[in-house]
């Protein structure tokens, strides 16, 4: 009966583990694009990836505003590589351009970059904001 008890809590103890949520789940505010717009994006797991959609769209003066990209994924096929790091893909609303995304977590910031066809650009540094 005891080696049946200790089963099912190693059992449980290893679910928890396997359930946990991925540090860069949550809700991050982007750094201010070429417009100096910028959003509110919430990443949460598509598959066995990470996806980020937008949810809300903030004016160059902070304040809240319309955007056809709401509910867009602007992070998509992301996955962790290890130590903070990610890779997968980033759409740039204020370019129309989808790039191959480097992200790198380090507490409540997300430095973000990407790059297409060997043209680079720097995402900036977005917040955590829960």
């Amino acid at each position: 009966m005891k080696t049946i008890a200790l089963a099912a809590v190693a059992t449980l103890m290893s679910a928890g583990v396997a359930f946990a949520a991925d540090p860069l789940e949550g809700f991050w505010r982007t750094a201010k694009d070429d417009n100096g717009e910028s959003g509110l994006i919430h990443v949460t797991p598509c598959g066995a990836k990470l996806c980020g959609k937008l949810v809300k769209a903030y004016d160059a003066n902070g304040k809240e505003m319309a955007s056809d990209n709401i509910g867009r994924n602007i992070i998509s096929e992301t996955v962790s590589k290890g130590g903070g790091s990610y890779k997968g893909k980033i759409y740039a609303p204020d370019r129309g351009k989808t790039y191959n995304s480097k992200l790198s977590l380090s507490g409540k910031s997300l430095k973000v970059s990407g790059c297409v066809l060997g043209i680079c650009r720097d995402g900036g540094t977005w917040s955590k904001v829960k």
